[in-house]
C-alpha cells in the first residue's frame, strides 16, 4: 500500500531521462530498469505456480 503511494510521487518521464543522458549506456539501464519489476513479478508468479502444482502432484 505505502509502496504504490509512493510510486505515485515519483512519477519518471522515462523520455525526458534519455534525452539528458550523458551518453547511450544510460538508455541501456533505463530500458533494464523499466523491465526489472515486470521480470520479477514474472519469476515469482512462475514459482509460486511450480510450488503449488508440485504441493498437488505430492497428495
Amino acid at each position: 500500500m505505502m509502496f504504490s503511494i509512493i510510486s505515485l510521487f515519483q512519477e519518471v518521464d522515462i523520455n525526458e531521462k534519455i534525452k539528458s543522458a550523458p551518453d547511450d549506456s544510460y538508455e541501456i539501464g533505463v530500458f533494464i530498469g523499466s523491465l526489472l519489476p515486470f521480470v520479477t513479478l514474472v519469476i515469482i508468479a512462475y514459482a509460486i505456480y511450480r510450488y503449488n502444482k508440485n504441493k498437488s502432484n505430492n497428495e
